[in-house]
C-alpha cells in the first residue's frame, strides 16, 4: 500500500472533473482519512455556517461504484459492498462498543470516549465527537456530523445524505441532548447545547415556533434552545369542524440550571 495521502491530495483526486480515474486505493485512503477525522463530509466555518464537502461524497460514491457485492464474515452473516464493510473497532481506538448487534461502517469516525450501546448503526462518512453517547437502536446516517459530549437517546434517527453531493448533512453540535425517538433529517442543524424532548421530528422545512423570542425558524435550532413536540390548529372550516391539529415543534425556553440537571450524563457509565 502506498503512503497515506494528505487531505489536499485526496480532494484533488475526488474533485469534479479530475483528470485521472479514481482507484480502489484512492477510496481506501479516503476511508482512512474519514476514520481518523482528518477528512470530514462537512465542517463549520468561522461564521458558524456548516459547509458540505462534495469531494468527500464523490469519494464515498466511488467506493460503492468500484465495489463488488461479497459475502462477509460477520455475526449472522452479511452481504455488502466490498470496499465499505463494517469497521473492526479495537481497544486502542478508545471507544466502548458494547456487544449486541451494533455495526460501524468503514469511513465512519468515532472519537475517543464515544460509547455505543447495542444495537445501533453508524454509516459511512458519519463523524461522532469525543465523549458522545449513542444509545440503543440509534441510526447515525451517512455523513451525519455529531459533536462532542452529545447524547443520542434510544431510537434516535439522524438521516443520511450522499446525493446530491452538495447537500448539507444532518448536524448535531457539541453538548446537545437528543431525546428518545427524535428524528433529524434533510440537513437540519441543531446548535450547541440545545435539548430536544422525546419525539421531536425536524426537517429542513419544518417550522419551529420560538415562544421565547416570538419568531418562526426553519432548518436550524438555536444554541441552548429547549424544543418539545407541539401542535397548532389546522386551517379551514373543515379542519376546524373535525378539531384537527398539525404537528408543530415549539421552543419553550432556553437552557438553564434545571435543564442541565435533567440532562446530566452519568460519568460512571463511561
Amino acid at each position: 500500500m502506498s503512503s497515506v495521502q494528505t487531505t489536499t491530495s485526496l480532494e484533488q483526486v475526488f474533485a469534479e472533473g479530475a483528470d485521472t480515474p479514481v482507484t480502489a486505493e484512492d477510496v481506501e485512503q479516503l476511508l482512512i482519512a474519514l476514520e481518523d477525522g482528518t477528512a470530514r463530509a462537512a465542517t463549520r466555518g468561522e461564521d458558524g455556517a456548516w459547509e458540505a464537502h462534495p469531494w468527500v461524497k464523490r469519494g464515498i460514491l466511488a467506493a460503492f461504484r468500484l465495489s463488488g457485492t461479497v459475502e462477509m464474515d460477520w455475526p449472522g452473516g452479511a452481504v455488502d459492498k466490498s470496499l465499505v464493510p463494517a469497521r473492526r473497532i479495537v481497544a486502542d481506538d478508545g471507544v466502548r462498543l458494547v456487544p449486541g448487534g451494533t455495526s460501524v461502517r468503514r469511513g465512519a469516525h468515532l472519537a475517543p470516549g464515544v460509547v455505543v450501546m447495542p444495537p445501533s448503526y453508524v454509516n459511512v462518512g458519519a463523524h461522532v465527537g469525543a465523549g458522545s453517547m449513542i444509545d440503543s437502536h440509534v441510526l447515525v446516517g451517512s455523513c451525519a456530523q455529531v459533536g462532542t459530549g452529545v447524547h443520542l437517546s434510544t431510537a434516535v434517527q439522524l438521516g443520511g445524505v450522499l446525493e446530491p453531493v452538495g447537500a448539507r448533512p444532518v448536524v448535531v453540535e457539541d453538548d446537545v441532548f437528543v431525546g428518545a425517538q427524535c428524528g433529524l433529517y434533510e440537513g437540519v442543524v441543531v446548535r450547541r447545547g440545545a435539548v430536544l424532548a422525546p419525539g421531536v421530528v425536524l426537517t429542513s422545512g419544518t417550522t419551529v415556533y420560538d415562544l421565547v423570542q416570538e419568531r418562526e425558524l426553519r432548518g436550524e435550532i438555536p444554541e441552548n434552545a429547549v424544543v418539545v413536540p407541539g401542535s397548532r390548529p389546522a386551517r379551514g372550516e373543515y379542519a376546524a369542524g373535525l378539531g384537527l391539529s398539525l404537528y408543530a415543534p415549539v421552543i419553550v425556553k432556553y437552557r438553564d440550571a434545571s435543564t442541565d440537571a435533567a440532562t446530566a450524563l452519568e460519568e460512571s457509565l463511561r
